[in-house]
Parts: C-alpha cells; sequence; structure tokens
C-alpha cells in the first residue's frame, strides 16, 4: 500500500478561518481621558445666589397687558385677581363654597398704581383719571389710614356702573329701617328713597370722597354705615380735612347746622372753633363693604410674593422661577404628571395644601407681580438668556 505525502486537501476537520479584523478608528491612538476643571465649559448660573445678567429694564408687564386705555386697565384688574379652581383642587366642598364666597364678596377696587403698571404712560393716564372721574364713569376711592403713595394702597378707582350695582344689591340696605319710619308697609318704599338718596349725592360728588354727615338722617346714616358704603373721619387723622373739601350738597341738616354756626360765631369766636372741630368730626368718608378683607389679602399677597423673592440670596431670580415658587410642587394636567398618577407615583402636591390657595385663596401670580412693581416694591429687567427677572427693591 502507498503511503501518500501530499499537500492535496483530505476529509477531516477544517480550521475555522478567523473573520477579519475591523479598520481601525483614526481617534484610535488619542489618549483618552476624563474631563476635569481645566477642560474649558459654559459658566453656568446659579439662581439662588449669583446675580442675573443685567441688559436693561423690561416692559413685559405692559407689552402683554391687553389693555389700551384706563377703563380696560380698571376690569382687567377687577376680572384677573384669581385663578381658576382646579379639577382637582383638594379641597373639600365646605372649604370651596368658602372660598368662592369670599371672593364674590370682595369689592371690585382697582389701585392707581395698578393701572399705571399696565400703561406705563403717568401723564396721559392721570389726565385719562381726570376726565372719567369728570364725566361720572369711575368713581376715586381714598381709603383711610391706608397713605396716599403706592405701596400705602390710599388710592383705588372704582367703576361708577359696579359702585352702583353695589349699593342696589346690598343685603344690608334690604333691612327694614327702625325709626321714625317704623311702619312695616313703608319699609320697602323707605329703603328705595335710601338707595336712590345715596345714589344721588354720588353722582354729585365729584372728585371729593369726603361728605357730611348732615346730608343724611340718623336712619340713613346707620344704614349705610352698617352696609359698609360710609365710614367716620375719627377712623384716620383729622388734620388733613377741611371744610373746603366737603362737597356742596344742600340740605335742611347742613343749612341749619351752618345758620347755627353762624350765629355762634358773631357771638362767640370760640365757639366758632369748636363748631368747625365738630364739622371736622362729623364728616364721613366713601368706602365700600369688605375693602378690609380686600385690603388685607393684598398685603399677604404683597409680603408673600418678596419672601419668595428673597429666598435667592441676590434678591433676584427669574420669572418663571418665581412663579413656580408661588405655584408651589402642585400636579399638573401634562402628559407627565398623568402618567405617574396613572401608575400610582408621586405627581405633585395638591393645589389646595399650598399657600397660593390656602391663604391667597387662588391670587394669580401675575396680578400680585404688577401690584407689587406698581408699589415699588420690586422692579422688572432683561436678562438676555433666561427671560425678565425681577429684583427686590
Amino acid at each position: 500500500m502507498t503511503l501518500r505525502l501530499t499537500s492535496a486537501s483530505v476529509s477531516g476537520v477544517k480550521k475555522r478561518k478567523s473573520a477579519p479584523k475591523p479598520r481601525a478608528s483614526p481617534f484610535a491612538g488619542h489618549a483618552r481621558r476624563k474631563p476635569t476643571s481645566s477642560t474649558p465649559h459654559l459658566k453656568s448660573v446659579d439662581f439662588g445666589h449669583d446675580p442675573l445678567p443685567d441688559v436693561g429694564g423690561s416692559q413685559y408687564i405692559s407689552e402683554t397687558a391687553p389693555v389700551q386705555n384706563v377703563l380696560q386697565a380698571i376690569q382687567y384688574i377687577r376680572d384677573g385677581m384669581f385663578e381658576e379652581l382646579p379639577a382637582r383642587a383638594g379641597m373639600n366642598s365646605t372649604r370651596i363654597a368658602e372660598l368662592l364666597n369670599f371672593r364674590r364678596s370682595l369689592p371690585p377696587l382697582a389701585s392707581v398704581a395698578h393701572v399705571h403698571t399696565l400703561l406705563e404712560a403717568p401723564t396721559q393716564v392721570e389726565r385719562e383719571i381726570v376726565e372719567l372721574v369728570k364725566t361720572g364713569q369711575i368713581r376715586r376711592l381714598i381709603i383711610p389710614g391706608r397713605g396716599n403713595d403706592a405701596a400705602g394702597l390710599g388710592d383705588c378707582l372704582v367703576l361708577a356702573a359696579d359702585w352702583d350695582k353695589l349699593v342696589q344689591e346690598s343685603p344690608a340696605l334690604d333691612t327694614p329701617v327702625k325709626g321714625e319710619y317704623n311702619q312695616t308697609a313703608l319699609n320697602g318704599l323707605v329703603t328705595d328713597l335710601i338707595i336712590e338718596k345715596f345714589l344721588d349725592i354720588l353722582k354729585r360728588m365729584g372728585t371729593s370722597s369726603a361728605i357730611s354727615q348732615g346730608v343724611f338722617t340718623t336712619d340713613e346714616y346707620r344704614a349705610l354705615l352698617r352696609a359698609g358704603f360710609i365710614v367716620s373721619s375719627s377712623s384716620f387723622t383729622q388734620g388733613s380735612l377741611s371744610i373746603a373739601s366737603l362737597p356742596n350738597l344742600p340740605t335742611m341738616a347742613a343749612s341749619s347746622a351752618s345758620r347755627v354756626g353762624s350765629d355762634r360765631s358773631a357771638s362767640n369766636p370760640e365757639r366758632a372753633v369748636q363748631s368747625e372741630a365738630q364739622a371736622r368730626a362729623a364728616t364721613l368718608f366713601l368706602s365700600l363693604p369688605n375693602t378690609g378683607s380686600y385690603l388685607r389679602l393684598l398685603g399677604s399677597g404683597r409680603a408673600h410674593l418678596m419672601a419668595l423673592l428673597k429666598r435667592s440670596a441676590s434678591g433676584e431670580a427669574p420669572v418663571g422661577l418665581v412663579r413656580d415658587r408661588w405655584d408651589g410642587a402642585v400636579e399638573t394636567e401634562k402628559s407627565f404628571h398623568l402618567a405617574k398618577r396613572a401608575r400610582g407615583e408621586f405627581a405633585g402636591v395638591l393645589p389646595g395644601k399650598t399657600k397660593k390657595w390656602k391663604d391667597l385663596n387662588g391670587m394669580h401670580f401675575r396680578w400680585v407681580l404688577e401690584e407689587a412693581l406698581g408699589a415699588g416694591l420690586v422692579e422688572m429687567f432683561e436678562t438676555g438668556s433666561v427671560g425678565p427677572g425681577i429684583r427686590c427693591l
């Protein structure tokens, strides 16, 4: 048998050929290293400590406000104070009823400083306000004890139609008037006479908010005082009042008081001084029901906004960040929050657990920001990168 010693292929196990090596990357020879502090990168801004870049004042509020004149501004302020009640409020029916009733009870006030913030044309706005007051479309309300400057909340505007509606629908004026009108059959007629008389006086007030007590009878005075439409001058300093500032409203009581004063002044100068002091003490000032509740709520909203802004060490922050702080970590109707809720995961607290809804009854962030701007508590500026910013003053 012949042995074959050749390189010809034979049947058997064949050796697997190795796969071709991948082509080397042109950057394979470069040294690999982790980024260090020496690696150049964009500098981040810490909103809590670093001051924001300031490229100039911001016109964000006036440019985005949907108003063109004073009347539109008053309506916008009146209707935009609160947000709509969310679907998942986290409040029971009793609390929701209290919140809605409280909102409904507040007077339709708009501070002059807020109007100036929306329009940003001081001379034109003041000229328009004076003209509207003279024509009887709006009324100017000076709130006693609250100061006359912007931060003092002493100067407010009300649409004349809203004021008249409050008088006509006041439940306090619907109650029977006691005293000289003690006949039950005449109670409704007497109430109508008081309302008509008061509305007529309002039309004749002009630019003044002071009125002599002698204009009303004792029963009328008590009814209007109980309803909250007038206040006594004893609630604030009388040194700023003068008899010349009282409106010219001739009545029998006022004329008789003036005759008595003139007779006494002719006989005794000291009595004349006393009668003038009594006339000052008898001065009344116009008011609206629940004005105190409105001012307390507004003061709380301003204070809360300033506290949120002062969480930043620099005293300034972007508007978006302050708005998030104002709203709180509440759940929203966004898709990722809905998905978390569906999985049973935490998607944020309910609105009723936040200060915005517990204490401020759902006050709108933009509304309180406009009030703070008008009061001179904060200012807005453009950052050039993260939108408008807010700064404490």
